[in-house]
């Protein structure tokens, strides 16, 4: 699809961190207080942030939550994780219920803007893709025409699918779920002819949630 975004870290405010220096407020000194850093991750997207059978959270995400909690409090291992699905990310965040969010979020204007949060660094480079069946032969994202896909509400992956549909005039059919879970059900169960999301996130899918990866 060509369609490039960010993935980023946020912080509620006050800011845990500026550009050029920390500056104390009411969250930094709640971390400092509680005695751990409270992290937003995604609830499970292999090499980003993942528990394992222990409940021991890893990733390139988690791993952003730990040199925070070790700039912040000397520790990397004074972090705890919560995990949050593409709506509850912001709401957590705002509320208080979290100081960061380290998860694959995409840095828009209207965001930044809006949503009384700060965007503090890009964090990975990625793009929007779809993954779907072999058998289905499709090579090219313009011959979804008419094609049940799935996708997580609250996105801007739902509203990148809406204008790549009516800018190529494909009437592509979003079939869309609130979890990351059930648009993987929903695919692998044939409901839907394909899932879009990011690139990374398809990848981890593939090789990790497929039933047949090789299919």
């Amino acid at each position: 699809m060509n369609s490039f975004f960010f993935r980023t870290a946020c912080l509620a405010m006050p800011l845990l961190f500026a550009a050029h220096q920390a500056h104390a407020g009411p969250t930094l000194d709640a971390v400092k207080k509680r005695g751990h850093v409270q992290c937003g991750v995604s609830s499970g997207v292999a090499g980003f942030s993942a528990p394992d059978a222990k409940g021991q959270w890893s990733g390139f995400d988690v791993d952003i939550c730990r040199a925070v909690a070790a700039a912040v409090l000397g520790d990397g291992n004074k972090v705890r994780f919560t995990p949050l699905n593409a709506q509850q990310r912001f709401t957590a965040l705002q509320a208080g219920n979290i100081d960061l969010l380290s998860r694959n979020t995409s840095w828009t204007l209207t965001r930044d803007a809006s949503l009384g949060l700060h965007f503090t660094a890009i964090t990975y480079f990625d793009g929007q893709g779809f993954l779907l069946p072999k058998k289905l032969k499709v090579e090219s994202a313009k011959q979804l025409k008419n094609a049940q896909v799935c996708v997580q509400s609250g996105t801007t992956t739902e509203k990148n699918l809406a204008d790549y549909s009516r800018t190529h005039k494909l009437g592509i059919k979003p079939v869309v779920f609130d979890t990351y879970e059930a648009s993987l059900k929903a695919l692998f169960s044939g409901r839907c002819q394909a899932f879009s999301a990011d690139a990374s996130a398809l990848a981890s899918i593939r090789n990790k949630d497929a039933p047949r990866p090789d299919d």
